[in-house]
């Protein structure tokens, strides 16, 4: 403390001097804090900041061994890769050539069914043929006995109607009648029981049919009985 006068009444009085830096709040309260120790405050909290920033940051060192690390990766990427790729190449090679081999047995197979299926046709037509002829050869006689009749004027009232029935039944299923006077004398489709020379005749003719004979398609079921006549 320091004493003054007092310039009014001349009276010594007591100066009172303030030394506490503690910042006055506007509210009126002391901020519990001086000058010092807040500019203290400040500098330990710049270096606290600056010391994270630091920490944050990396050193060139660690990014040098970083990047070597990384660089060391990708190659052994690399060469994985490498390695991976002939071996991939050989197991495609061996998927194509085994594609190839199904292919073919695929092949092989369709065209075996094609052919088995074309014989079971052609073996279940032949084996209806077969049938078919069997049945017609059992009434060749009742259709010899029907053209005797016929020759003799004796195919008349209800039985010339069941002989027409009966021959158009056996036309629909195929069966051919032929040897007639007059045709060429074919071996192969006449039976010769008789020969004679006829100066009338150029050639082996039929002069006389004693039986017909019949075809089922391409199939001879029975030869024709003839005379032939031979040119002089």
């Amino acid at each position: 403390m320091s004493r003054a006068e007092d310039e009014n009444d001349g009276q010594a009085t007591e100066r009172v001097v303030i030394r506490d830096r503690r910042k006055i709040h506007p509210n009126g309260k002391a901020t519990g804090e001086s000058v010092s120790d807040a500019k203290e405050a400040k500098a330990r909290e710049a270096a606290a900041k600056g010391g994270a920033h630091r920490a944050a940051e990396p050193e060139e060192g660690a990014e040098v061994k970083a990047a070597a690390s990384g660089d060391a990766k990708d190659a052994d990427d690399v060469k994985d890769v490498k390695d991976v790729k002939p071996g991939l190449g050989a197991e495609l090679e061996a998927l194509r050539t085994e594609l190839e081999e199904r292919t073919r047995d695929l092949q092989r197979v369709t065209a075996e069914y094609a052919n088995y299926r074309k014989r079971v046709d052609r073996d279940r037509g032949a084996a209806a043929e077969q049938t078919t002829g069997a049945v017609l050869s059992a009434l060749l006689p009742v259709l010899d006995d029907v053209d005797r009749a016929r020759e003799h004027g004796d195919l008349v009232g209800p039985f010339a109607t069941v002989a027409e029935s009966l021959t158009a039944s056996t036309s629909k299923l195929g069966l051919v009648p032929f040897g007639e006077k007059g045709d060429p004398f074919d071996p192969t489709r006449h039976e010769a029981v008789a020969h004679q020379t006829s100066p009338d005749v150029t050639e082996p003719t039929c002069v006389e049919v004693m039986r017909r004979g019949y075809t089922l398609g391409e199939r001879l079921l029975r030869p024709a009985l003839v005379a032939v006549a031979d040119p002089e």
